[in-house]
């Protein structure tokens, strides 16, 4: 056997900048992320105390959020004295740019012009419209009794709440509509 000699290249290192797209995260995660870029910096317990006037969680749950964040290089942090303060490191703005360009480049080819005439297309209307599609009540035939009695009737319709027809378009639930 032949000696192989050995690599010497080095490993590519990755640009600092976070890991996860905005699209991805929870929308606890970005719940947390819109108490934090006012402030720009933060404690978890001055995140826990904003979010506590919308809907009460517990301490540690937003201890948990903000240390994913941190994993995800959504946020950074350092030690201030026992508590850690975390800052983001995308700003609101280029969260909501970094959303629309991943939105434009898997739903519209990458065409910010397709994405502009969709919207203007849809306008203000259609989206209510599609919201209201989209819980619209459907009838939905009952399955037939395993014995049909003697004198049966036509089968009843039972109402669902879902579209009347297939929707082609409906807003991606998982988006935080405060972003875009």
């Amino acid at each position: 056997m032949e000696p192989t000699a050995q690599s010497t290249e080095q490993p590519i290192a990755r640009a600092a900048g976070p890991r996860h797209s905005i699209l991805d995260l929870a929308p606890l995660e970005l719940e947390c992320l819109s108490v934090l870029w006012p402030t720009g910096e933060s404690t978890v317990r001055e995140i826990h105390r904003a979010l506590a006037a919308s809907r009460p969680r517990a301490y540690t749950t937003v201890l948990t959020i903000m240390d994913r964040l941190e994993q995800k290089g959504i946020v950074t942090r350092r030690k201030v004295g026992r508590a850690f303060r975390y800052q983001p490191r995308l700003s609101a703005e280029e969260a909501r740019l970094q959303a629309v360009r991943k939105i434009v480049e898997g739903f519209f080819d990458g065409s910010p012009e397709a994405l502009a005439a969709h919207l203007s297309s849809h306008g203000s209307r259609g989206w209510a419209t599609a919201e209201r599609t989209a819980r619209a009540p459907l009838a939905v035939p009952t399955p037939p009794p395993a014995t049909p009695p003697a004198t049966a009737a036509a089968p009843s319709a039972t109402t669902v709440d879902a579209p009347e027809s297939p929707v082609a378009e409906l807003p991606t639930p998982n988006l935080d509509e405060r972003l875009l």
